[in-house]
């Protein structure tokens, strides 16, 4: 077996067993979501989201790809894909890291100290920079509109207030069709 691939394995299996709750897409190792709460202290606590993750062929000496499945608000994040800013990831990234670092430093991190100088989304950064307190108070409300427990039992980022069809749900799910079994995953 090859380096990386061992890498893959012992970092998804370390994930795994850690307390993160984790699913495999297709059971491959490469490609997987994990649910992550929000950090205490910041406008983003008592939030959950769905984290998709992917692992390129080049892993770890290549960043993961890293994306929120339901809305958050925040200027590294883009509020429509959920992708994190690619340059934040690859700044940061090392092969020293593994994947229990993704979810116990770098995302809290980036939650707890956005960087508006180089904004996926650039309502938030403006936000940011001109009324601190207005920021966080949006961060506040998309927590509780997708991301708390009332929110939505999948975390599929439906953004209307009185869906309660399955259909409507998976019409605003970012990674809807992808993710079997998935589904099920508290959020």
């Amino acid at each position: 077996m090859s380096s990386p691939r061992r890498r893959v394995e012992t970092d998804v299996m370390k994930l795994l067993m850690s307390d993160y709750e984790v699913n495999l897409v297709n059971d491959s190792m490469q490609e997987f979501y994990v649910k992550f709460e929000g950090p205490a202290e910041t406008p983003f606590a008592g939030g959950a989201w769905k984290v998709h993750v992917e692992l390129p062929d080049g892993y770890p000496y290549k960043s993961p790809s890293i994306g929120f499945t339901n809305k958050i608000f925040h200027p590294n994040i883009d509020e429509l894909s959920g992708s994190v800013c690619l340059d934040v990831i690859n700044q940061t990234w090392s092969p020293m890291f593994d994947m229990i670092n993704i979810f116990d430093i770098f995302l809290p991190q980036l939650l707890r100290y956005p960087n508006a100088a180089d904004p996926l989304n650039g309502e938030a950064a403006a936000l940011l920079m001109r009324d601190q307190k207005g920021y966080d108070a949006k961060v506040r409300e998309y927590v509780q509109k997708f991301a708390s427990s009332g929110a939505s039992n999948d975390a599929d980022g439906d953004n209307s207030e009185d869906s309660d069809s399955d259909e409507d749900d998976d019409n605003n799910n970012y990674s809807a069709g992808e993710d079997d079994g998935v589904e099920d995953m508290e959020v």
